[in-house]
C-alpha cells in the first residue's frame, strides 16, 4: 500500500495542516518528519479550532496513529503541555508514537539561537528563537541528544556535560551571557523520561511493517520547499529538509515506498521572516490579502508576508519533490478582486526567467513578471463541486495548474474541515 507525502510547495503556512486532516480518515498512520515547534498547523473541527505545532494532525482523527519520526527536533516541555492542552479538550492522544532517534531541543539550544540572531543584526534570518537550528547543528556535529538518551542518565549526563564544554564558553566569552550547569538540565530532562516512555518506539520499523500490511501512510511536512535548507532560499531558511527526500531519511521509510508527493500551494504566495519574496505588495492589496487571510502565524504570531501567486516557484517544487498532486488551498480570499495578478517569469537586470534563478544574487533582484487573470466577486465559500465555482474561479484555478505542471486535485475554498473540493482522489 502507498506512502504519501504532504509537502509545502511555497516558504510555508500553506495550509497543509487542513490537507493532512482531510486525508487522515482514509490513512492509517500520519508521521511528522522533520521540522520542530518553529512550524504549526491550524485545523477546524466544526466550531472548534486546533493549533499544532509538534503533533502530527493525524492525532486529531480517530483510528490514525500520529508519528514523530527520527527527523523531527523535540522540545519536550512544549510537547507535554500540547499533549495536556488536548487532553484538557477530550481528544486522545495515546495513540502517539515517538522516534527513539529524534533529537531533543535544550536550553542551551533555545539560548544560543536567540542571542546569535540577535547579533546578527540586519542580516538575521528570521528564525523562531525555538532552538531548532542550533539542535540540527548539534545534530551533525554529532553532539546531540536523543530521546533514548532519557533512559540511560548516565549517558545523558555525559552528553550534556560535553555539549556544555563548548557551549559555555562561547556563552560566557563572546556573547557575555551566564554560564548554564549541565547538572539543572539533566534532572529537568530526567523528568520527561517517565512520561515520555509509552511513547518511545522504533518507530522505522513501525512504519514499513505497516506498509507490508497493507496500512497507507502519510508523510506531513512542516515548512515549505522554498524553506529547505538544499533547495530554499538559502541562508534564509529552515535547517532541515522539508521537501519529498526529507521524508525518506525523516521516518525510515525508502523512497520506492512512496507512490504519490503532494503539494500545498496558496492560491496567493506567503512568507513570515526574512529573505526575498518577488511578488510581496506593501499596498493596499497586500494589506487585504493579509486581512482576508487571517495571516498571522500559528506558532510564531508574527504577521506574514503576502503577494499574488508565483507560478516560477511552483514549477520549482513540481521538479525538486516530484510532485504528482497539488492541494491549492484559499480561493475564497481572492473573491473580490476585478483581475488578479499571476507571476510567471522574472526579470533579472533585463534577462527574462522562466525557472528559478541560479544564484541568491539573480533571485534578490529578480523582479514579477505579471499576466493578469479576470476575478470574481461570488462567495464561493459553499462550493462543494468543481461546478459551483464562478467560471472565472474555474479559470483560475485551471491556468495554475497548468503554469505549476502538476494537477490540482483538491481545492480549499474556507477553513472548515468539510470546505474542500476534491477533484480526485490522492490514494
Amino acid at each position: 500500500m502507498p506512502a504519501l507525502v504532504l509537502v509545502g510547495a511555497q516558504w510555508g503556512d500553506e495550509g497543509k495542516g487542513k490537507a493532512t486532516d482531510l486525508l487522515g480518515g482514509s490513512v492509517d498512520y500520519v508521521v511528522r518528519y522533520q521540522g520542530g515547534n518553529n512550524a504549526g498547523h491550524t485545523v477546524v473541527i466544526g466550531d472548534q479550532s486546533y493549533a499544532l505545532h509538534l503533533l502530527p494532525s493525524g492525532i486529531l482523527t480517530p483510528g490514525c496513529v500520529p508519528v514523530i519520526g527520527n527527523g523531527v527536533v523535540i522540545d519536550p516541555a512544549v510537547l507535554l503541555q500540547e499533549l495536556d492542552g488536548l487532553n484538557a479538550r477530550g481528544v486522545d492522544t495515546s495513540k502517539l508514537v515517538i522516534s527513539a532517534n529524534a533529537h531533543l531541543i535544550t536550553p542551551y539550544h533555545r539560548t544560543i539561537d536567540k542571542v546569535t540572531e540577535r547579533f546578527l543584526g540586519s542580516s538575521r534570518i528570521g528564525t523562531t528563537g525555538r532552538g531548532i537550528g542550533p539542535t540540527y547543528a548539534d545534530k551533525i556535529s554529532r553532539i546531540g541528544i536523543r530521546v533514548q538518551d532519557l533512559f540511560d542518565p548516565g549517558i545523558l549526563a555525559k552528553k550534556v556535560e560535553s555539549a556544555l564544554r563548548d557551549r559555555n564558553q562561547m556563552l560566557v566569552k563572546l556573547y557575555n551571557r551566564r554560564a548554564i550547569a549541565a547538572e539543572a538540565i539533566v534532572e529537568e530532562y530526567l523528568g520527561y523520561a517517565e512520561r515520555l516512555r509509552p511513547f518511545v518506539v522504533d518507530t522505522s520499523l513501525l512504519l514499513n511493517k505497516a506498509l507490508e500490511e497493507g496500512k497507507v501512510v502519510l508523510l506531513e511536512g512542516s515548512q515549505g520547499t522554498l524553506l529547505d535548507v538544499d533547495h530554499g532560499t538559502y541562508p534564509f531558511v529552515t535547517s532541515s529538509n522539508p521537501t519529498t527526500g526529507g521524508a525518506c531519511s525523516g521516518s525510515g521509510i525508502g523512497p520506492t515506498k512512496i507512490t504519490r508527493s503532494i503539494g500545498i500551494l496558496k492560491a496567493y504566495t506567503t512568507r513570515v521572516g526574512a529573505g526575498p519574496f518577488p511578488t510581496e505588495l506593501f499596498d493596499a492589496d497586500g494589506k487585504a490579502l493579509r486581512e482576508k487571510g487571517h495571516e498571522r502565524g500559528v506558532t510564531t504570531g508574527r504577521d506574514r508576508r503576502c503577494g499574488w501567486f508565483d507560478a516560477v516557484i511552483a514549477r520549482y517544487a513540481t521538479r525538486v519533490n516530484g510532485l504528482t498532486d497539488f492541494f491549492l488551498t484559499k480561493l475564497d480570499i481572492l473573491t473580490g478582486w476585478e483581475r488578479i495578478p499571476v507571476c510567471v517569469a522574472y526579470d533579472v537586470d533585463g534577462v527574462r526567467h522562466d525557472e528559478l534563478p541560479m544564484t541568491q544574487t539573480e533571485f534578490h533582484h529578480a523582479k514579477p513578471v505579471y499576466e493578469f487573470l479576470p476575478g470574481w466577486d461570488e462567495d464561493i465559500t459553499k462550493a462543494r463541486d468543481f461546478s459551483d465555482l464562478p467560471v472565472n474561479a474555474q479559470n483560475y484555478v485551471r491556468t495554475l495548474e497548468q503554469m505549476s505542471g502538476a494537477p490540482i486535485s483538491a481545492i480549499g475554498v474556507g477553513p472548515a474541515r468539510d470546505a474542500t473540493i476534491q477533484l480526485r482522489s490522492f490514494l
